[in-house]
């Protein structure tokens, strides 16, 4: 799917000098970017976003102690 992005002109300029100098193309360089680090943003992003949505919700957390002790993780 073509999809259009701005870079910043230091950035495009980086992209243009690494793609001249190792023959591929811009495009290559992108797609690992976002393929390589997409599951990233998404850990972080996602993650934000579920974190202010229990905040909102209002929820009391579980005490780490608690939680850990239903895990049966408290060793």
């Amino acid at each position: 799917m073509p999809t259009t992005i701005r870079l910043s002109p230091d950035a495009e300029a980086r992209l243009d000098q690494l793609a001249a100098k190792t023959g591929r193309t811009k495009a290559f360089y992108l797609r690992r970017l976002i393929e390589d680090n997409l599951e990233d943003l998404e850990d972080i992003y996602l993650g934000e976003q579920a974190l202010a949505d229990f905040k909102a919700s209002g929820e009391a957390a579980i005490p780490h102690d608690t939680l850990m002790r239903e895990l049966g993780l408290d060793g």
